[in-house]
């Protein structure tokens, strides 16, 4: 009687990390939307830290990878919290900072995406994970934008467009949903081809995620 309930304990739990997972994606989705200019605050950062830390403990990454994630975040997040107790300031602070950000937003979608692969059904955990996924990619292309245009001194979108990354998410958005307002246009080859790729990757994703999922649903009524 005990053993099934395991099972379906643990599903709960990771169901429930994946709920915290993506109400933390939520908040620095929030934080970075509000900056009007292309740095990325502190604590934006903080909380982007805290994001892949969680993702890494949900996605059972396995245990010397996970080690090494947190070790690398936690030097991160000290060094953040340095940065923001003495508000230093720097060009080359603010390249970093966006750098490291697009790094983990890479590696995040990156662990779950592999923590799925490994689940042989699908559930509610599933399309968390692939809602949380979808967003995660987002951002990384959105910090991709931001971190050509700091370290490049050019503005992704022209001179007549502000250069923040609001406009840099929203951007990022429109492009991996292919909705293309036209409202924003990047005027360089590397942001176009960023929002080329972002695209393409926007699509791709769409269609895997649901056919995995259709195929999971399948599978037990055969």
């Amino acid at each position: 009687m005990t053993e099934p309930a395991m099972p379906r304990a643990a599903r709960a739990s990771s169901l429930g990390g994946y709920t915290l997972v993506l109400l933390l994606v939520g908040v620095s989705y929030a934080l970075c939307a509000g900056q009007v200019t292309p740095n990325t605050s502190s604590i934006a950062f903080l909380v982007q830290l805290a994001t892949v830390a969680m993702i890494l403990r949900v996605a059972e990454v396995n245990e010397r990878a996970r080690r090494t994630g947190w070790i690398v975040l936690s030097v991160a997040g000290a060094a953040s919290v340095v940065v923001w107790a003495t508000g230093a300031q720097g060009h080359v602070l603010d390249v970093v900072l966006s750098a490291a950000s697009a790094f983990a937003y890479l590696v995040a979608p990156a662990a779950v995406i592999a923590h799925q692969l490994r689940r042989r059904h699908v559930d509610g955990q599933s399309l968390l994970a692939a809602i949380v996924a979808y967003v995660l990619v987002g951002m990384f292309f959105a910090f991709l934008y931001n971190v050509v245009s700091l370290a490049t001194g050019l503005p992704t979108f022209g001179e007549r467009q502000d250069d923040s990354l609001t406009n840099q998410l929203f951007f990022s958005f429109t492009t991996l949903t292919t909705t293309g307002y036209g409202n924003l246009v990047p005027v360089g080859a590397v942001g176009r081809t960023i929002a080329i790729a972002e695209a393409i990757t926007g699509q791709l994703f769409l269609v895997i995620a649901v056919a995995r999922v259709v195929a999971g649903w399948e599978r037990p009524g055969r």
